[in-house]
């Protein structure tokens, strides 16, 4: 079995696949609400194809670690954005495409005040929470048409977070 390490996830890392959000480092932000709240405006590129962005909410069971991961999964139709609640820590794991197919797998440890937006049409594991709650509200296409392709690995990939 191949295994990973995943590193903390970082906005030039991951770039490739779509895009971290986070407050951390921002300095563009505006104050609302008598100068009590920074506002970070516009920080994400939602990507769809007919249909609209919709807002839902996710209840995923904590993963072990390892976690194995042994099916992606892509949305041909739309970009993916997770948003943690609850203090959740998660796994991000990603492929290329490789001629319809997931190319090599690499992985990301995302801390719960990073938001991950996964681009349309990149392959990903499932959604894999390893600390806190795994609550999870997510932004993604909702609408007809067909938005989802699974790929059944061959062989699990074990993956750690880094340390």
């Amino acid at each position: 079995m191949t295994s990973l390490v995943a590193p903390p996830i970082t906005p030039k890392a991951f770039a490739p696949f779509g895009e971290v959000i986070e407050t951390a480092g921002q300095d563009t932000h505006i104050l609302i609400n008598e100068g009590l709240c920074k506002r970070f405006t516009d920080l994400a590129s939602f990507d769809v194809v007919g249909g609209a962005v919709g807002l839902s909410l996710f209840q995923a069971q904590l993963r072990p670690v390892p976690h194995i991961c042994d099916l992606v999964e892509r949305h041909p139709l739309g970009s993916q954005c997770f948003i943690p609640m609850g203090n959740s820590s998660y796994l991000v794991i990603v492929a290329p495409d490789a001629g319809g197919t997931p190319g090599a797998l690499q992985a990301f440890t995302a801390g719960p005040d990073q938001i991950v937006n996964i681009g349309r049409n990149i392959w990903h594991g499932v959604l894999a929470p390893i600390s806190g709650s795994g609550l999870f509200a997510v932004m993604d296409r909702v609408g007809g048409g067909v938005n989802l392709e699974e790929h059944s690995l061959e062989e699990g990939v074990s993956v750690v977070p880094e340390g």
